[in-house]
């Protein structure tokens, strides 16, 4: 992605740029609270580099890796927050977890005596 050396960007450019519709960016805008560029004293949005960022995590999040909005706001968020997601299971309470996991060992340990 290609950004001139500017500090600021309309909405119009920055679609171009990041290859969205700008209705997307404004739908965006309403979805996703850390996407919020400033205005200038006409009202017409002036986006920055770092919306630029937000708006190509975005797409990729939706775009690429097929999230949902709702998806797409949880990742945003956890690295907003400087977590990543992870797989929380209770083993105390979760029976089913620890049946799958003892067959999946089992299976495991099965193909290595095949490879072996």
């Amino acid at each position: 992605m290609y950004v001139p050396d500017k500090k600021f960007f309309s909405i119009g450019e920055v679609a171009k740029i990041c290859g969205v519709k700008p209705y997307v960016l404004r739908y965006w805008e309403s979805e996703f609270n850390l996407l919020r560029p400033a205005r200038r004293e006409s009202g017409q949005r002036k986006y920055t580099r770092k919306d630029l960022e937000i708006i190509a995590r975005i797409k990729d999040l939706l775009y690429t890796q097929k999230f949902s909005i709702s998806g797409a706001k949880k990742v945003i968020l956890n690295e907003k927050r400087g977590k990543e997601e992870q797989l929380h299971i209770d083993f105390e309470k979760d029976t089913a977890a620890i049946s799958l996991l003892k067959e999946t060992k089992k299976e495991l340990r099965e193909i290595l005596k095949l490879l072996k």
